[in-house]
């Protein structure tokens, strides 16, 4: 996913930093200083002073002859997010069983800044359907596991995404005009699960159902691709019930939660 970040000229200090993080992507692995003031629009001491700072902290690391990628703080910050995160403690045996029930990839996913990541897999068949390992982010655009949050989002949040990633619905046949679309998540909706067929990789379907946080929010999906020629459909109606029953168990349990403090 190549980054579209604009030239950042406003914003705080702490914001134009960030901003720095944020162009390492997949596609573009590491940036040169003078790559980074072209994107950016930063005063070169200005940006030399926050490259210090983020590579003292280990968020970057300096590779010659002057580039620069993500540093080792990343894998520390990744490890404390596997033992804190709640979505993490309450679903991950959850997608094992979920795994050991079909031939399939099943998946944990969490919703932020209308990306969609993977935070968990479990995959039971030799040759995995998911195009996406944990923590390479996927639009909202195309596939069951967008929709199934989008669906559950309150109007004022779900229309803006519409309109934003209505070329996409159109392209997967979900429906020509906003109205359409937004009919159809409302089905979404009342059904608990959402059914796509080979929307992100062909030959796949992706069954995925909401997940949400105490606060009734969706904040991420249980998601279960299997291959369209090798399920019947009376196993896809299992996988339908159980990717239900399975995000419903992970949200009553982030419901159910006691707030985290610390760990002895």
């Amino acid at each position: 996913m190549t980054s579209n970040s604009p030239k950042r000229t406003g914003g705080s200090s702490l914001e134009r930093m960030l901003a720095i993080l944020g162009l390492f992507t997949e596609d573009q692995l590491e940036w040169t200083s003078d790559e980074m003031i072209e994107r950016l629009g930063y005063a070169r001491p200005t940006l030399y002073r926050y490259l210090k700072i983020l590579g003292e902290a280990g968020l970057l690391s300096s590779l010659p002859p002057g580039r620069f990628t993500v540093g080792p703080m990343v894998v520390e910050l990744d490890y404390i997010l596997r033992m804190s995160d709640p979505l993490l403690l309450a679903g991950t045996d959850a997608i094992d069983r979920l795994a050991s029930n079909f031939s399939c990839t099943a998946m944990l996913l969490r919703w932020y800044q209308n990306r969609i990541l993977c935070v968990y897999s479990k995959c039971s068949m030799k040759q995995p359907l998911s195009s996406y390992p944990r923590g390479r982010p996927m639009q909202l655009g195309r596939g069951a596991i967008g929709r199934s949050i989008i669906a559950n989002l309150p109007q004022r949040q779900s229309l803006p995404l519409i309109k934003q990633y209505l070329q996409d619905l159109r392209d997967v046949g979900f429906g020509d005009t906003i109205e359409d679309v937004y009919v159809g998540l409302r089905q979404i909706r009342k059904q608990g699960v959402c059914v796509a067929h080979g929307e992100v990789t062909p030959g796949v379907v992706g069954t995925a159902a909401p997940v949400f946080d105490a606060g009734a929010w969706p904040i991420g999906s249980v998601c279960v691709t299997v291959s369209a020629s090798e399920t019947p459909n009376s196993v896809l109606d299992d996988v339908v019930a159980q990717v239900r029953d399975t995000a419903a168990s992970i949200s009553e349990a982030l419901r159910a939660a006691p707030r985290r403090h610390s760990v002895s």
